[in-house]
């Protein structure tokens, strides 16, 4: 049976789903689906990844800069202590303000919507209206839709703001929560490559810390490749090139700078 005709007057053909061989699973999978939207959408794992490869390449990097400049133990591991307290803290004071400034504009953009509900609630129904034609549905069917949403004001703003504005009003985000994750997940990552130095010094230190930043490195890259459904091997060698190539300019650096000073 043919759709209806679009408001162009175009004729549009249905859309044929085909059937999954295990419909009992189709539940699970939409759920999975939901929560791996939800996490994207609120940026948990680029937080996450992003606070522990900034501790990792931050304190690695630093770290050899101090040992090729042939600093002693000590000042290496003064010096990256001090990196990882500095680095974690301003990792959260930075995603604090950046969290709460976009949960603030967020906000404004819901209460001028909730506003323009209560004055004109007209304009909404026919914007909700016009969103729903451009995606497939018929004008005569976008239009009865539009208006069969319930007008309770939770369930209405939160769909007005939805649909128009891809906000939901129930996950802004949580600056608090952001700004916690940062710190301590940059605070993890710089952790890694100063570990060695707490137990060893000299180049036996300094390879060690070469080697356990890059299995972290490894692992993260290969998460990030999981997470969007990449290779993990090119996941996990990308973001090895990147460290390893860091590493070795501020290495070279300090080598170039010791020797100056020298």
């Amino acid at each position: 049976m043919s759709r209806p005709a679009s408001a162009a007057g175009r004729s549009l053909s249905p859309t044929r789903i085909p059937i999954a061989a295990r419909p009992e699973d189709a539940a699970a999978v939409a759920a999975d689906l939901a929560a791996r939207v939800s996490e994207v959408a609120r940026g948990a794992t680029r937080a996450a990844v992003l606070g522990v490869n900034d501790g990792l390449v931050t304190n690695v990097c630093l770290i050899l800069a101090v040992a090729g400049a042939h600093a002693s133990s000590g000042s290496v591991r003064l010096a990256g202590f001090a990196s990882l307290l500095a680095g974690s803290f301003s990792m959260a004071a930075g995603e604090w303000v950046s969290v709460r400034s976009q949960v603030e504009l967020l906000q404004s953009l819901i209460g001028g919507l909730r506003q323009l509900i209560s004055r004109n609630p007209r304009v909404i129904v026919g914007e909700l209206a016009a969103r729903l034609e451009e995606a497939g549905l018929g004008r005569s069917t976008a239009r009865i839709a539009s208006t069969e949403v319930p007008l309770d004001e939770p369930r209405f703003l939160r769909f007005c703001s939805t649909t128009l504005f891809g906000i939901d009003p129930d996950a802004l985000g949580s600056p608090l929560a952001a700004a916690g994750s940062s710190l301590g997940l940059f605070a993890l990552g710089a952790l890694v490559p100063l570990v060695p130095w707490f137990f060893t010094r000299g180049g036996e230190a300094t390879w060690l810390s070469i080697a356990l930043t890059g299995s972290a490195s490894v692992a993260a890259g290969a998460y990030i490749a999981r997470s969007s459904e990449r290779p993990l091997l090119y996941g996990a060698a990308r973001q090895l090139a990147i460290v390893a190539a860091a590493s070795a300019v501020t290495y070279g650096i300090g080598r170039l700078f010791g020797a100056a000073v020298g």
